[in-house]
């Protein structure tokens, strides 16, 4: 009978300690919300916890903001379930370090940090880092940008793209595990991310779930300020997955268009003069493969095959985009101003001053399972610069007339590979808008 009840015992304490593990909050990470001052913080658990809190403060975890939660079911054959809570911190107090960590009466995350933003943000200078194609396996880039970050090295972290390879995988188990490594970037810097075609499994759910981003698109497309850039988030993927997209290119592209000329109005391109895209597939490309950025009529670039609807090309020169960033590509590359094929460099000697077209970079070689992408051997004339080192872009807008670029190698033990300035005389780049009727 003793026996009988040190089991039973034994049984309810066990059941008791994986109950307090499915409360646990994993997978910490954090946002801006619609407004740049404000922070969101996401995270998830197993089991309903009832509540989502996040006690923050400055001096100590004095202040306390309550949430929601959603219950997230996987695609997969198990339905494996967990709740996605999210916490919105509001009216946060400018350049200011605070610490925060999140939960319940069940269970609390580490303590984390986080920096606010200064009020003037028109006239701050970020820096921000900016990476695509990470994966939980070869994640070749992964503890060097997390070191960086948490030694305050970047104001924002922006993620293009393909995430764990694949976020569905095993069950969403790959998911779970890479959201967990990814926190220690995440949970210290507003972790902007866009949908790339690694997350297309069950209508993106993996991704839309657990990501929340600013805007009312699930995360699929999005903009926020920051400094004296205009960011703008977009969906490449509903161009190849047509059964899907069709719906979403409609609605992404009418809301880009708006977005666009919003950001373009004098007042608000004086307070911000620089508009900087990023989306998952490039429009160009050089790399030794058969994705759609070698062919000559990219999708993205001219829009869907025949009727040449929503393409992004036209658009963004018309609206005097400055940089599109991309990644899908496992490589970096860096081209010279172009439009439809051509380059537009503003002189022979400084190419990127008073460029005449939009400067493309692709920067998808943070690290996965399929490993490196090769080039085509002849280098076209509008490629700048390419490499297939493991590594990451870092962004530094100096000022309205002023942006560094420079690409790291995580082979190279954190060596800058490639820089660029960016430079304008004016608020709006000198772009030849005739172009546009050829």
């Amino acid at each position: 009978m003793a026996l009988f009840i040190g089991l039973i015992f034994s049984f309810l304490i066990s059941l008791t300690v994986c109950n307090v593990i499915y409360y646990q909050p994993e997978a910490v990470h954090l946002a801006y919300g619609d407004n740049i001052h404000d922070i969101v913080v996401t995270w998830n658990t197993k089991n309903n916890t009832q509540e989502s809190i996040v006690e923050y403060g400055i001096n100590g975890l004095i202040l306390t903001a309550t949430g929601n939660s959603t219950l997230f079911v996987d695609g997969g054959n198990e339905k494996q379930k967990q709740y996605i809570h999210r916490v919105w911190l509001k009216n946060l107090t400018p350049n200011t370090k605070y610490i925060y960590h999140c939960g319940s009466k069940y269970g609390w995350s580490n303590i984390f940090y986080l920096k606010t933003i200064p009020e003037e943000s028109t006239k701050w200078s970020p820096h921000i880092v900016i990476f695509g194609d990470m994966g939980n396996e070869n994640a070749q880039s992964l503890s060097r940008l997390q070191e960086e970050a948490q030694r305050g090295l970047y104001d924002a972290a922006i993620h293009i793209g393909d995430f764990a390879y694949d976020m569905n995988s095993d069950n969403a188990r790959v998911g779970d595990e890479f959201m967990k490594q990814i926190e220690g970037i995440a949970a210290y810097l507003p972790y902007m991310t866009v949908p790339g075609n690694h997350e297309e499994r069950y209508n993106f759910s993996n991704y839309r779930f657990r990501f929340t981003m600013p805007g009312d698109s699930e995360g699929l497309w999005y903009s926020f300020n920051i400094g004296p850039v205009h960011f703008i988030g977009i969906e490449t993927e509903a161009y190849y997955f047509m059964n899907y997209g069709i719906k979403q290119l409609v609605k992404q592209y009418e809301w880009l268009k708006k977005d666009l000329m919003e950001a373009n109005m004098p007042k608000n391109r004086a307070q911000r003069p620089w508009i900087v895209t990023f989306g998952h597939r490039p429009m160009y490309c050089s790399n030794a493969n058969a994705d759609d950025c070698t062919n000559h009529e990219s999708l993205v670039r001219v829009g869907l095959p025949i009727v040449n609807w929503f393409g992004l090309e036209d658009l963004f020169f018309k609206y005097k985009v400055d940089l599109l960033l991309w990644a899908h590509e496992h490589s970096y590359e860096r081209l010279w101003p172009m439009y439809n094929f051509k380059v537009q460099n503003g002189s022979y000697e400084k190419p990127y001053k008073n460029y005449k077209a939009p400067v493309h970079i692709v920067t998808g070689s943070a690290g996965c399972k399929e490993g490196r992408e090769k080039f085509i051997s002849h280098k076209p004339s509008w490629s700048a610069y390419r490499s297939s080192d493991y590594g990451y872009t870092r962004m530094k807008v100096y000022n309205q007339t002023h942006l560094y670029l420079e690409q790291v190698s995580d082979d190279k033990e954190g060596a800058v590979l490639d820089h660029v300035w960016l430079i304008k005389d004016d608020i709006l780049p000198a772009y030849n808008l005739n172009l546009l009727d050829k």
